[in-house]
């Protein structure tokens, strides 16, 4: 069927609400519109779905979230999981109480046990939730950081993690089967509480959550110390993050903590960013503002969900404020972790995705650890303290991807921007009491290690057109492989979307050891690497690059001719 007959087809249907049929009445004759509403039905990938919210089979509705949720408890039901049960968080964006609601009732028409946060809460606590509860499977209703106009559906299984195989296949191919919107299952929520199906949860896992991150305080004593005159400028950018990082923060003695209060309260507009993504300018404006005031030592923001964290710091030497990607603040956190031991572990590890910095790898190396490298995805991390657990051999320490996000503990099994506030604001303890701040932590680190610089190049491309145009450059990139990228030679190229590597100067392949992922790598010369790959979560294509100097000005200047290089790539392939 064509995207105007289905359109035409939810019109008529009975099993569309008046408030859907009039929504889509009133685009009727934008023909542009109807075609991307109703061109494709909004993919249920490996991580769940993610889109713009309205009518429309490739919309964000109740009735594309009742269909995930239909098929998950099919295949729930067909592993024997229905009394385990489903946890289900959700967020500040439009809708996602609502979503929440709704994924919760489908399973409960299902037979399946839910167990539904009473308000927002943090995706990191959602993974957490799920594994302290028993429960089989867990739902967060989320678009991370997405534009205001977007939500999502996240799904764990019970390590906590988001779903891999082959769980994730067995769910989306359940999910495949559910095709008529007449035949999904919901049920009366006070039937559902009646039944104990529907249960509600709150303050019992909020503090055995916040309980299980203090036990990974590594200086307890420095804190006693210096804690309360340490400060922190914090803002939750209108999320998820604004209580249990207070929380956790207060209790551990932090008590000059200033939150941007333009950005406290939870707000599905997000109305003073456009884009509430912390590793952006843009979402530091007011943070910054206020730290100049207040003469902060950091400043700290959570996106929505509370799982990635955006992060500023004080040069002491002539007050300015500097911005650490994901790699330089999860870099600084694992070397402060790893640092603050007496012993490690002979078999412990380091886990990064294959996107995140060499400089993890020198850290790894430093300290005699494994470094363990996987896809991009922090489910991936999640299945290697799984494997690890399983078979005793691997202790993990610490897990990193460059896009903001960490977890220094196994207590969950998804990134943590609450726990990632805490260490760093210890190791800006530790710092004071050495009469440091963290950005001398952070130039001891590169002068330790080397100078490692990393960046991202996100190129949006929206709607049907843009799909295709990124599968064009992916193609165009595997049918012509650059042999060199400017002065830098290419010596190996990994392709991920068939599992090998070609190394060029010995002129043999080799296999990658990863799952097959629609991703291109090349390394290069003198330590740097280009990846390119399509966002996962997001209308975009990105080139991810890492460049090493013998010191600061000459990494500046390799970063700086990576740039142009791939702003040139860019011009002739697109």
């Amino acid at each position: 069927m064509t995207a105007k007959e289905i359109y035409e087809q939810w019109l008529a249907d009975p099993a569309f609400d008046a408030q859907t049929k009039a929504e889509l009445e009133a685009i009727r004759g934008d023909e542009k519109e109807i075609e991307e509403r109703f061109y494709k039905d909004l993919e249920f990938g490996t991580a769940g779905l993610r889109g713009i919210i309205g009518a429309g089979t490739n919309r964000m509705n109740v009735y594309t979230v009742r269909k995930a949720t239909q098929g998950l408890a099919s295949y729930i039901l067909k592993q024997h999981g229905e009394d385990k049960g489903v946890a289900i968080a959700y967020d500040s964006r439009h809708m996602s109480p609502e979503f929440a609601d709704e994924a919760a009732l489908c399973l409960n028409a299902h037979g399946i046990k839910t167990y539904r946060f009473e308000s927002l809460r943090p995706t990191p606590e959602l993974s957490y939730a799920l594994r302290h509860l028993g429960c089989i499977a867990g739902i967060n209703i989320t678009a991370s950081h997405n534009p205001s106009s977007y939500n999502g559906y996240k799904v764990y299984w019970e390590d906590g993690a988001q779903i891999t195989p082959p769980h994730d296949t067995g769910i989306m191919e359940e999910v495949k089967k559910v095709t008529d919107y007449a035949s999904l299952k919901t049920m009366d929520k006070e039937k559902a509480i009646r039944k104990g199906l529907y249960h509600t949860i709150g303050e019992e896992v909020d503090a055995s959550y916040l309980a299980e991150l203090k036990k990974l305080v590594s200086n307890p004593d420095v804190i006693a110390k210096e804690a309360a005159a340490v400060k922190v400028v914090y803002t939750p950018l209108h999320g998820t993050g604004n209580l249990p990082v207070r929380r956790l923060l207060s209790e551990l003695g932090f008590t000059q903590v200033y939150v941007v209060k333009e950005q406290e309260l939870p707000d599905g507009d997000f109305p003073t960013v456009g884009y509430p993504n912390p590793e952006t300018e843009e979402a530091f404006a007011l943070g910054l503002k206020l730290a100049k005031e207040v003469d902060a030592d950091l400043v700290l923001a959570t996106d929505p969900d509370a799982d990635r964290l955006g992060v500023y710091v004080k040069d002491a030497s002539d007050g300015t404020y500097h911005a650490l990607t994901g790699n330089m603040s999860g870099c600084l956190i694992a070397e402060y972790i790893l640092s603050q031991k007496k012993s490690l572990p002979a078999d412990g590890m380091l886990v990064r995705s294959i996107v995140t910095s060499n400089l993890l790898d020198a850290i790894a190396k430093g300290y005699g650890v494994d470094l363990i490298e996987v896809l991009t995805g922090f489910k991936y991390i999640g299945q290697k303290i799984l494997e690890a657990e399983k078979s005793g051999k691997g202790t993990y320490l610490f897990g990193m991807e460059e896009s903001y996000g960490c977890l220094p503990g196994t207590y969950a099994r998804d990134k943590d921007a609450v726990v990632a506030t805490m260490v760093l604001c210890e190791a800006a303890a530790y710092a004071r009491s050495c009469q440091k701040t963290l950005w001398d932590m952070m130039q001891e680190m590169y002068a330790k290690y080397g100078y490692y610089v990393d960046d991202v190049i996100s190129v949006t491309m929206e709607g049907k057109a843009g799909l295709e145009k990124i599968a064009s450059i992916m193609e165009h990139l595997r049918k012509h492989p650059p042999m060199t990228f400017g002065d830098f030679k290419v010596a190996r190229i990994r392709d991920y979307s068939v599992g090998t590597i070609r190394d060029l100067l010995e002129q043999k392949e080799l296999p990658t050891g990863l799952p097959k992922s629609n991703v291109l790598y090349y390394e290069l010369g003198d330590g740097a690497w280009i990846c390119v790959r399509p966002s996962g979560t997001e209308p975009k294509i990105k080139f991810y690059f890492g460049v090493k100097g013998k010191d600061a000005e000459e990494a500046a200047l390799h970063k700086s001719e990576m740039h142009r290089i791939l702003g040139n790539l860019l011009q002739e392939i697109g």
